[in-house]
């Protein structure tokens, strides 16, 4: 009654080309987060002016925490902005000047 017995095995999608398993760049590095390093912290930060997602950062939850933290605090202190230069430069999210400033 089997009948599925001479079938071939299944070969896994993706075959030779299968994703790798992400590796924290913060723990690869061995790389301390800290609120004082700008440049660093910059680098996670989208284009809208928010912080980028762990999908996004590769980080593990352990550097994502902390680099989350380490951005508040930096924008806390004016070390990075709140909003990026391109939402002051507009006057608001992806409108004109003259649309964002009629009400």
């Amino acid at each position: 009654m089997l009948r599925h017995e001479n079938r071939a095995p299944r070969v896994r999608p993706g075959g030779d080309f299968a994703a790798k398993a992400a590796v924290c760049p913060f723990c690869d590095r061995k790389v301390k987060i800290d609120y004082k390093d700008f440049l660093l912290l910059s680098r996670y930060i989208s284009t809208r002016g928010k912080i980028e997602s762990r999908q996004r950062t590769k980080a593990c939850a352990k550097h994502q925490r902390s680099l989350a933290q380490a951005m508040k605090r930096a924008r806390f202190l004016a070390l990075l902005p709140y909003a990026s230069s391109h939402i002051w430069k507009t006057g608001g999210v992806g409108l004109p000047q003259s649309i964002s400033r009629r009400s």
